[in-house]
This record gives C-alpha cells, sequence and structure tokens, in this order.
C-alpha cells in the first residue's frame, strides 16, 4: 500500500485536541494536501472540516481510513467500514490488534500496521512545496 498516491484519507479517532495525535495527524495530512475526512461521533466539524459521525457516512470514494483509536474502540468500527464497503485501512502503531488482523484477513481487506502515516506521506509534502 503506497500512501502517497492516496488522495482522500478518512481519519477515524479525529480530535480537536491539539495535544492528540487524531488532531495532529489530521493538520499533517490537511498540510500534505490531502482530503482529509474526519470520524467522530462527538463533533459536527474539526478545524472547519465536516466531521463525519461513523464511517458509514463517509463518501464511497474515500482512498483509505487511518484509525487513530484504540484496538478495543476500533474492532466494532473495523466491522462497520467493512460492512459499508470500504477495502483499504491504515492503523497508527497502537490502533492494532490481532483480533482486527484476523477480521482483516478473512475479508481480504488491504491493510497497514506498525506504519505511521504522517512518515509515511513526507515526501507529497516535498512535492507541494518544491518549486516548479
Amino acid at each position: 500500500m503506497n500512501p502517497r498516491k492516496f488522495k482522500r484519507i478518512a481519519i477515524v479517532g479525529a480530535s480537536r485536541d491539539p495535544r492528540k495525535y487524531g488532531n495532529i495527524i489530521l493538520k499533517d495530512l490537511v498540510k500534505k494536501g490531502f482530503e482529509v475526512y474526519p470520524v467522530n461521533p462527538k463533533y459536527d466539524e474539526i478545524d472547519g472540516i465536516k466531521c463525519y459521525k461513523s464511517v458509514k457516512e463517509l463518501p464511497k470514494d474515500v482512498d483509505v481510513i487511518v484509525f487513530v483509536l484504540t484496538p478495543e474502540k476500533g474492532i466494532n468500527v473495523v466491522k462497520d467500514a467493512i460492512e459499508a464497503g470500504f477495502r483499504r485501512m491504515w492503523f497508527q502503531p497502537g490502533a492494532e490488534n490481532e483480533d482486527i488482523e484476523r477480521i482483516l484477513r478473512e475479508q481480504a481487506v488491504e491493510y497497514s500496521f506498525g506504519r505511521c502515516i504522517m512518515q509515511e506521506t513526507d515526501n507529497r509534502r516535498r512535492l507541494f512545496l518544491s518549486p516548479p
């Protein structure tokens, strides 16, 4: 899975709190030029971006869903995402576990564990910032 080719990224566990990774990642990806779709049932918007209450509400053309929450909370969201037809998921370090991996494999979902989406998309930022 090559994250530099993504255009539309949903973030499950997006947050308004600037100290939380759900906010840090959101701001980082926006700065890099991605279309970002925050998912958190607590908010209507985050930093002026429409926030979705669940993955089932997301536009179907989202390239990947990034998980920034505990595996205990994430496992049900994984099931909802699969039911909604999403087939590509990215788990920030600490958001994954064996139960989630088993479900992903059984459902033939493309996924990434143990890699940080911010680090993996750093080259994209340089592409946008470099002179023509």
